[in-house]
């Protein structure tokens, strides 16, 4: 497997919104992001690590201005951290690895999915198409990429 950090370069490489969003725990505009539209089968990982974070296989169309995931690829790259910011109580979801800031996750997601809504910065992930996840080292997540939407 490999390792997932916080890549100085990466970061380096960021431009201003996905630097206060990944580093500084900023939120960009509803219905700004460049992912909230993709619907090409993939995986999204982390900008700053590259770690593996959802497949489109889990997103959804929530309405809510950002793209919205079932639930992670897989759980040990997510953690999930009390969020009390303006006034309000949340749950706020970051990649383990790369510790970037990538949005919040919601109960109010599908049921039949689990219940779950991760409401995610387009700002803190980079898509990789199925036809690219081989060759990028994510093979072994086509398994849980769909081939048809």
């Amino acid at each position: 497997m490999p390792e997932y950090t916080k890549n100085p370069d990466a970061i380096a490489r960021l431009t201003r919104e996905q630097y206060l969003v990944t580093q500084e725990g900023a939120t960009e505009r509803a219905g700004s992001g460049a992912l909230l539209h993709e619907d090409r089968p993939g995986i999204y990982v982390d900008i700053v690590s590259g770690e593996p974070l959802f497949a489109s296989s889990a997103k959804f169309e929530s309405g809510c201005g950002w793209p919205s995931f079932t639930k992670p690829i897989q759980s040990g790259h997510i953690k999930e951290l009390n969020d009390t910011s303006y006034g309000m109580v949340r749950t706020e979801v970051r990649s383990t690895h790369g510790d970037s800031h990538l949005g919040h996750v919601f109960d109010d997601g599908p049921r039949d999915q689990g219940g779950l809504r991760y409401c995610i910065n387009s700002a803190s992930l980079r898509f990789v198409p199925l036809e690219e996840m081989e060759a990028a080292g994510y093979g072994a997540y086509i398994d849980q990429v769909e081939r048809v939407r």
